[in-house]
């Protein structure tokens, strides 16, 4: 059965100054139901990360100031949100559903989170809308479990994961592949393992021969027990802050090329959603509903 993560806190609504489509989470959900593609039984409700979780990523520093609400002006401002508890709670809800997202995704091929993604978060400090860095944290946990030996990141959102790079920069069971635009947010970019730095204007075409030149070679050298998928779509050339040139099916091409790849080689896949800035959220909404649809036709036909 396809496992989705979805949970009322995720619909935690942030002020209207911030650009960031926070109503993605609720109308991703309502859409996939409606037209029928999910039902019900498909979504469950995560844990939170525990204190002890959260610091097999993130400093103890970094913690007691989020649990406390002690962050400078500045180091929120770098965040982008108006720090609240809630947006702290909300944080922990989706890092966990990351990890339970791995879990599904062992046991049935893959899973989704309808949130996730918050690569731009570091171990001492959050940036870019992110809090914690729930793929890191899942993949720490996953690791020191002993529930996995080696991970893949496919990070394909148009911004690279500065906070994977940082974190997992000494960790060589973790392959961080990026995928981004070159003249784009983080303008310091630390070296992932693999980075890969795209012009504006990318089109279609070359964006997905350069993907599938490189993420077969990738799957046979480092041979992962799982994958963890950054699916973002603000690749789309209505995104605002994206600079890049795919339409919604070349996006769509996109999925469909590394959740096949991941079926083909029997690699566990967990999916999150990463950005998306279009104006129209219905461009938003409707890219993600296509993961969506393609894990579920792909792995469960």
């Amino acid at each position: 059965m396809l496992k989705v993560a979805f949970s009322p806190i995720f619909l935690y609504q942030v002020p209207e100054k911030h650009r960031f489509p926070m109503q993605k989470y609720r109308l991703i959900p309502e859409r996939l139901v409606q037209e029928g593609t999910l039902s019900e039984d498909n979504f469950f409700a995560p844990s939170k990360v525990s204190e002890q979780e959260i610091l097999t990523t993130h400093t103890a520093e970094y913690w007691d100031k989020l649990k406390t609400q002690a962050l400078s002006r500045k180091e929120a401002r770098a965040i982008g949100f108006e720090m609240t508890p809630e947006l702290v709670e909300r944080g922990r809800y989706i890092a966990h559903a990351t990890y339970e997202c791995a879990l599904y995704a062992k046991q049935y091929g893959v899973s989704l989170n309808v949130a996730g993604g918050t690569h731009h978060s570091f171990a001492d400090h959050g940036e870019g809308f992110c809090v914690f860095n729930d793929v890191c944290i899942a993949s720490n946990l996953l690791l020191s479990r002993g529930e996995v030996n080696r991970i893949l990141i496919v990070d394909l959102d148009v911004h690279q994961g500065n906070g994977n790079a940082s974190i997992m920069a000494n960790e060589p069971r973790v392959f961080v592949f990026s995928m981004h635009g070159e003249k784009n947010y983080p303008f310091r970019k630390p070296p992932s393992d693999l980075d890969i730095d795209l012009p504006n204007e990318t089109d279609d075409e070359t964006y997905l021969n350069i993907l599938k030149q490189t993420l077969p070679r990738l799957i046979a050298e480092h041979n992962p027990d799982l994958i963890f998928y950054q699916s973002a779509v603000d690749v789309l050339a209505t995104d605002k802050l994206g600079k890049l040139s795919l339409t919604l099916e070349g996006c769509k091409q996109r999925d469909e090329f590394v959740l096949s790849q991941a079926k083909a080689h029997n690699i566990p896949i967990a999916i999150v959603m990463g950005g998306g800035y279009s104006e129209e959220v219905e461009q938003v909404v409707e890219a993600h509903c296509n993961t969506f649809r393609l894990a579920k036709q792909l792995f469960f036909g």
